[in-house]
This record gives structure tokens, sequence and C-alpha cells, in this order.
């Protein structure tokens, strides 16, 4: 039964689930777990054991939603974001990037891989050129404008970055990237109340991203210190 996340959803054992899935991520074939997935599951069916009593079952499901997820994926994973279990939380973050990194069009796919790798050589221009083209490809792409919004960032163009974070959550208002990101643009250009607003959105978001609840902190004593900034 391929993977749909349109088809009727039926709840799955969570023994079973681990029984078939494990093997694979053991060995690390990547491959044959995704074969694995998508032969026997669907993704609404998986998505269904982010809610499961044990935690191991939570972040294997998230896992696997990371390999075969889709659109329909995000909802759940953002709730997966404020599981008890930092390793679930975890998990799902990470299968929330995968799952975004691919929602786009295989050549818009294609042109944000290639800027990317701009982005690593710190080559801004190309990098935003590249996530350009694919946005010209693929204007529902939340990827494409989030990855430009960085780009725009790590070039001081703040402005231009908000303007593609606000493109980035109309299509995927879950993206704690994105938000984020906006608080920083906001950070740079001394708007506190601004990146103080996009902080606490990003935390609500998901509760444990890295390094925001210090960014917050360190703003709210600031605004505290100086009331008119």
């Amino acid at each position: 039964m391929p993977m749909s996340s349109s088809s009727t959803t039926k709840p799955i054992n969570a023994e079973e689930f681990l029984t078939h899935f494990r093997p694979a991520l053991f060995d690390g074939d990547m491959r044959q777990a995704l074969q694995c997935v998508r032969g026997r599951w669907t993704t609404p069916q998986i998505a269904m054991l982010l809610s499961d009593s044990s935690a191991d079952v939570r972040k294997v499901a998230a896992l696997a939603l990371s390999l075969a997820g889709d659109q329909a994926s995000i909802k759940p994973l953002a709730v997966a974001l404020h599981d008890r279990d930092p390793m679930v939380t975890q998990v799902a973050e990470h299968a929330l990037w995968s799952i975004w990194f691919r929602l786009g069009k295989p050549r818009a796919v294609r042109y944000v891989q290639c800027g990317s790798q701009h982005l690593q050589h710190n080559n801004f221009c190309c990098a935003i050129q590249r996530f350009s083209q694919a946005i010209d490809e693929d204007p529902k792409f939340a990827e494409a404008h989030n990855q430009r919004a960085i780009a725009y960032y790590l070039a001081e163009r703040f402005e231009k970055g908000i303007e593609d974070c606000k493109a980035t959550l109309a299509l995927i208002p879950q993206h704690f990237g994105a938000m984020a990101g906006m608080g920083h643009c906001h950070a740079h250009m001394a708007q506190w109340n601004e990146a103080r607003h996009c902080y606490r959105l990003a935390l609500a978001i998901h509760p444990r991203l890295e390094g925001i609840q210090a960014s917050l902190n360190q703003i709210t004593r600031l605004l505290k210190e100086n009331p008119k900034k």
C-alpha cells in the first residue's frame, strides 16, 4: 500500500511498526527503511503513532516521517515539538526540516540545494540568485523563501529577510525557523519589541528551539532597563 495522505486512516500496531522498521534503521539502510515505510503504511497512520504512550514509538514514528512524510505530516509533527521527551522533540524537528526541503517541485528543490552549497561558502549573492530561481519555479515552495531569508540575513539585508520570512510563514505557519529568523532580522535592526514578539511566537511553536530563549531573555532585560527602546 503506497504512502498517501488521503487514504483512510486506520490505526496500526505499534509493535508491528517497530518490528518492521527498526532493522533497516539499525543497519543504517535509509533506502530500505523508506521502502519499508512506503510499502506498509500511510503517512496519517504513522502520524497517529506520534501520540503513542511509548516515547520510543513516538521517536521512531517521527524518524519515519522524516523519510516519507509530506505536507499533511507538518501539523502532527509540530504538535510533537511539544512532546515531554526531548529526544522525540529533536527527531520531530529534524523531520520537519527534512520535509520542508523536499516540498518543492523537483527543479526548485535542485535550485535550493545549489543555493545551500553557495550559502555554506558565504557566496551570498549566488545563493540568493539560486533561491530566487527556485521561487520563480515554484512560488509555493516555502523553504526556498526561508533559505533566501537566511541568505539576506547573512548579507545584512534585513528588511528583505523579513519579507521572505513572512512569505514562508504564509505558506507554513508552523515554520519556527522562519519565525526565529524574522526575530533575528528585527534584532539586528534594533527593533526590540518586534524581535521579542517573533521570539515568543517561535517558542510557542517550538518550546525547545535552541538559543531562542536566551535571545528572548536578553531582549527582555534590555527593554526592562530601557523602556523607551
